[in-house]
């Protein structure tokens, strides 16, 4: 994203594009050099569909910010939070069209997006070919494409931490140690568990010297406990890392040296 950046100040371009190896995922830089990737390219994308096709559901992965849900529910769509892994989502998608729910798109984070127009293709080079046409609709209106996304409120800070689990049979510790951190979090007064949440256990940090959430799931292939944390306030992030350090210190067979770092 660096070197895509760099390159599109370097020339003046309008528009800078990027994928991986196979063409799957896709992000972009703006004519100002502004990142367009993960939440802003996803909140970008919705509200073109939307302009498109009103009313309509997004599938994404389970981490999307509530900056994100906030902007697409505003633009009047519906955001739908599901599993991480492009099949999930893809798959949840298409679930929700068949059952008379209009959803037109699926998309992950990681830019690993499919459009029902395109039949839910995981590909790239097509959601990028929609931004392509935004890019001259917004030009000829003398305006820039982060026009469509300035009221997406994205958060001041973002962190994962990766928490390796010792245990010979790390998915079933791995979901003991979810349902462990529900029992913990029903005690702490100002956090919440996040309804409609289909992977782990997703919580609302409500404090003032936190005002986030964290999500804590099990990794689709690996012994390992992702945590995404995010806060809309400075030092948000260290609040909402103290409390739950306290509750890992007491689970066994967790390494959590990332969290103490």
């Amino acid at each position: 994203m660096a070197a895509i950046r760099q390159a599109v100040l370097w020339h003046r371009a309008d528009f800078g594009i990027i994928f991986d190896t196979d063409v799957d995922r896709s992000a972009a830089v703006d004519s100002q050099g502004t990142e367009l990737n993960r939440t802003r390219l996803i909140a970008l994308i919705s509200a073109v569909v939307l302009r498109e096709d009103p009313c309509s559901s997004f599938v994404t992965d389970s981490f999307t910010s509530d900056g994100l849900a906030q902007f697409i529910t505003g633009l009047g769509g519906v955001h739908h939070r599901f599993k991480r892994g492009y099949k999930n989502v893809i798959n949840e998608s298409i679930r929700l069209n068949d059952a008379g729910q209009e959803s037109w798109l699926a998309i992950e984070t990681s830019g690993h997006g499919a459009m029902k127009e395109n039949y839910f293709l995981d590909d790239g080079a097509y959601l990028v070919s929609k931004l392509l046409v935004e890019v001259a609709r917004v030009r000829q209106a003398g305006q820039l494409l982060t026009d469509m996304i300035a009221e997406l409120k994205e958060p001041v800070e973002s962190e994962e931490y990766r928490l390796k689990i010792l245990a010979d049979d790390f998915k079933a510790h791995g979901n003991d140690v979810i349902d462990q951190l529900q029992v913990f979090v029903y005690k702490q007064a100002d956090w919440q568990l996040v309804p409609n949440n289909y992977e782990g256990i997703r919580v609302a940090c409500g404090g003032p010297t936190e005002d986030g959430w964290f999500l804590l799931r099990l990794s689709l292939h690996d012994p390992v406990l992702p945590l995404n944390i995010e806060s809309n306030v400075a030092g948000g992030i260290q609040q909402i890392r103290r409390r739950l350090a306290a509750f890992f210190k007491g689970v066994e067979n967790l390494d959590i040296a990332t969290l103490l770092e």
